[in-house]
């Protein structure tokens, strides 16, 4: 217990699934959380069970897509709880599946802005703090969708695989100066990633041909839990990495 004792983090996409079950278990953990989401009604619900358990969390909605307000998350981090020590880049979306020939600049442009531009931006003003201070951690939730082709559509396929793609570039870039960046590359999940979803037949159809050896869906505590094990002390040697947790699916 106490792995993250007096850290400070944020967590984005924190409102549900694997962002919410990262947040709880930092907190747990003792780590100051600022949950972030675009969705408020959920974020100030989540964030709310966490203070009635006697967590330090804090809620700040924001659009990971825009610049100025991931620029906004990270200074109003730093302003509410004194610094900023790690870094949990989950918020995504996906693309319904979508093969590259019918993939519209909208869904395009829009998936690559939270997936990856996202990220991206959230890094660049995380950096420089963790500068100052010699240390800090980034963690990227990514996919096995950007370990390999047939997970997703065109749109999440790409930006993934540029997700893992930036998280060695930072950890190898600022190893020296004592700032760990790692993915976690989930496998099939239990969240509502989909409930929204408007599914391409014939990308579903291509990529459910590689489902029946998947075992089962993780739970997003199991991801939260290796989401943890990044963050603390004891990953101190692990960097420029990604850690694939989907039960031995990609193992076939």
């Amino acid at each position: 217990m106490n792995q993250l004792q007096d850290k400070i983090a944020i967590v984005t996409g924190a409102a549900s699934g694997i962002g919410k079950a990262i947040a709880e278990r930092f907190a747990q953990e003792g780590a100051r959380v600022m949950l972030s989401d675009l969705h408020a009604a959920p974020l100030e619900a989540a964030t709310q069970r966490l203070l009635e358990q006697g967590y330090l969390v804090h809620a700040l909605t924001a659009d990971i897509a825009r610049e100025e307000e991931v620029n906004r998350l990270i200074d109003e981090t730093v302003a509410h709880w004194g610094g900023l020590d790690m870094l949990v880049n989950n918020a995504g979306i996906m693309d319904d599946f979508t093969p590259a020939a019918d993939v519209s600049n909208t869904l395009w442009d829009t998936v690559l802005a939270v997936n990856l531009s996202g990220p991206f931006y959230a890094c660049r003003k995380a950096i420089p703090v963790f500068l100052q201070q010699e240390k800090g951690v980034i963690i990227n939730v990514a996919s096995i969708g950007g370990l390999y082709g047939g997970r997703a559509g065109a749109a999440y396929t790409a930006s993934k695989h540029g997700l893992i793609g930036l998280t060695k570039n930072i950890g190898y870039q600022y190893a020296p100066r004592g700032i760990r960046c790692n993915a976690i590359a989930p496998g099939g999940v239990t969240t509502n990633i989909m409930e929204h979803a408007h599914i391409h037949p014939a990308g579903f159809e291509r990529m459910n041909a590689g489902t029946a050896n998947n075992i089962r869906a993780a739970e997003p505590a199991e991801i939260a839990q290796l989401a943890l094990f990044l963050a603390s002390d004891e990953a101190s040697f692990l960097n420029g990495t990604t850690v694939t947790a989907d039960g031995g699916w990609t193992a076939y």
